[in-house]
């Protein structure tokens, strides 16, 4: 059944939508594509494992709002679903995919910065564009195995509906049954774990990095964890959530503040990564030019 969009608080929850998904869609894209240019050019004249995860989240965030317009069209459609079956499919995937996605990845950039403040010469040592990219192609392939659940939920023969007018949304008690628990995997396995790793790593190096840290964090508190709560609050009460749909909003506004937060809070981490080796390289060197430090205990060939 088609919502009754003439109801004033129907008619203004609808408004609202549309009104973010636009925001966030003005924003974000031209925000994005600068930021997919710029890690593009500092990769290929530099490849550092930070950057090419960041590309990645630039990816995430662009994939996301490819999708953003057919969520317009739902929401101006007074939240109905009029195209065929398999957009609807495609669109849910790739939405929190994406959103998963980007989660994994903050997690990643979190512990890669937290090793270079902490363990600068472990980090010399692991600093090969190549872990970037595998670990990079694994969290897309773990968020994509995870958000096959849309493709399940909505066309396994016993789990499918027929004449529904909602993409993935008023879920059949069947379905729910299906999807609580799965919804409280994600909250754990993909929120909750990454959320307690990044604020582990910044809490140990916030006074080297407190600026950075703090518009991490900010990002996985305030556009990531509203959402996956719902998770937790829908499998404890045993049923979908009503303000689900507004949190996912928060987590759509996130695509307006990654590549604001972290194209400079990259610049930040890389101009401490390069004074950090500038004073260890001074140190090795006030050593070696040590007198006698060659000479004390043999050559200088036993030192290494």
């Amino acid at each position: 059944m088609r919502p009754n969009v003439k109801n004033p608080e129907i008619s203004l929850s609808i408004v609202f939508i549309l009104s973010v998904y636009i925001i966030s869609f003005l924003l974000g894209l031209p925000a994005n594509l600068l930021a997919l240019y710029a890690f593009s050019v500092k990769i290929r004249s530099r490849p550092r494992p930070t950057d090419i995860l960041l590309l990645n989240l630039t990816v995430s965030d662009l994939l996301f709002l490819l999708v953003l317009p057919l969520k317009m069209h739902e929401a101006a459609s007074g939240m109905t679903w009029t195209l065929p079956d398999a957009m609807c499919s495609v669109t849910a995937f790739l939405f929190f995919c994406t959103i998963y996605t980007s989660c994994l990845l903050l997690m990643a950039v979190s512990v890669v910065r937290y090793v270079a403040v902490a363990f600068p010469v472990t980090y010399r040592t692991l600093c090969k564009p190549v872990y970037a990219i595998v670990c990079s192609a694994v969290m897309w392939g773990i968020s994509a195995a995870h958000c096959s659940i849309t493709f399940i939920t909505q066309h396994h023969p016993s789990l499918s509906r027929n004449n529904s007018t909602q993409c993935y949304e008023g879920f059949s008690d069947k379905q729910l049954q299906i999807l609580l628990p799965v919804r409280l995997e994600f909250f754990s396995i993909l929120c909750l774990i990454p959320l307690l790793v990044c604020v582990f790593c910044y809490l140990r190096c916030i006074h080297l990095l407190y600026r950075m840290a703090l518009g991490t964090l900010a990002v996985f508190l305030v556009c990531m964890l509203p959402y996956n709560l719902s998770h937790l609050l829908g499998y404890v009460q045993g049923q979908s959530m009503v303000w689900r749909p507004y949190t996912l909003l928060l987590s759509t506004l996130n695509t307006c503040l990654d590549p604001i937060i972290f194209y400079f809070s990259s610049s930040t981490f890389r101009a401490r990564i390069n004074k950090t080796e500038r004073q260890q390289d001074v140190s090795e060197l006030a050593i070696l030019n040590r007198p006698g430090a060659l000479s004390k205990g043999g050559s200088g060939n036993d030192m290494f």
